[in-house]
């Protein structure tokens, strides 16, 4: 540990210009992650491609950094839950087991408007102002085999739905949950999810910011509707 301190102390006399000289020197030594490895390019590459992206493929790198941070986070300070996501494409990002139970997690975004939280006034007329709004469809349109639209879900596809509010708080591990069966359902079609659910910030009767609670209620079997 003396050598490291050493280390420390020589760097922070050092200019900016050797200071950065040392990190370009380490960084070809220590890769940030295997990434770099598989795709032959440095982390800072990769993060200049994300800077010049489009606003749609950033939505979906910051719904990929939810996740991330659901899984590694959020998952770990659950007692008694482990994360047994199977492999593949799914209507949930993340399946909880306990012994026999298993919890069915669906990650989404806050949704963000000319780079601003989105309020569900602005969202749909049936959802009243002051709270936040979640799209809960998916990010990919497609047609099934009789050629209905697959972008919507489905009541019973997951059981919770997580809502990163990173865009509102400025906090990557900060999210509110309710149960999926709560949620708004379509006026045309009520075996289908609303486009735009309304998110409260401040955790009540519809939504928890622990998702110890979510799954209580979802056990429950409590049947409701959030308020719009």
């Amino acid at each position: 540990m003396d050598s490291l301190t050493d280390a420390k102390h020589l760097l922070e006399r050092a200019s900016p210009e050797v200071q950065r000289a040392v990190l370009a020197w380490l960084r070809e030594r220590h890769p940030i992650h295997q990434l770099e490895r598989q795709w032959r390019v440095p982390a800072e590459v990769i993060l200049e491609a994300i800077a010049r992206s489009t606003d749609l493929s950033r939505r979906g790198i910051r719904g990929l950094i939810a996740e991330a941070y659901f899984d590694k986070v959020v998952t770990a300070g659950v007692r008694g839950w482990v994360n047994d996501t199977p492999p593949g494409n799914h209507a949930f990002d993340c399946l909880l087991r306990h012994n026999e139970q298993v919890v069915r997690v669906q990650v989404k975004s806050q949704r963000r408007k000319q780079q601003r939280p989105m309020m569900a006034s602005e969202g749909y007329r049936r959802l009243s102002a002051g709270k936040l709004v979640v799209e809960t469809q998916r990010t990919r349109a497609g047609k099934g085999v009789e050629g209905a639209d697959t972008r919507p879900y489905r009541f019973g596809e997951f059981d919770v739905l997580a809502v990163s509010v990173e865009a509102s708080t400025n906090d990557w591990t900060q999210f509110r949950y309710t149960v999926e069966r709560w949620l708004l359902p379509r006026e045309m079609d009520p075996s289908l999810l609303l486009k735009f659910q309304p998110v409260s910030l401040e955790p009540d009767g519809d939504w928890t910011d622990r998702l110890s609670v979510a799954i209580e209620w979802f056990q429950s079997d409590i049947v409701k509707t959030i308020s719009s």
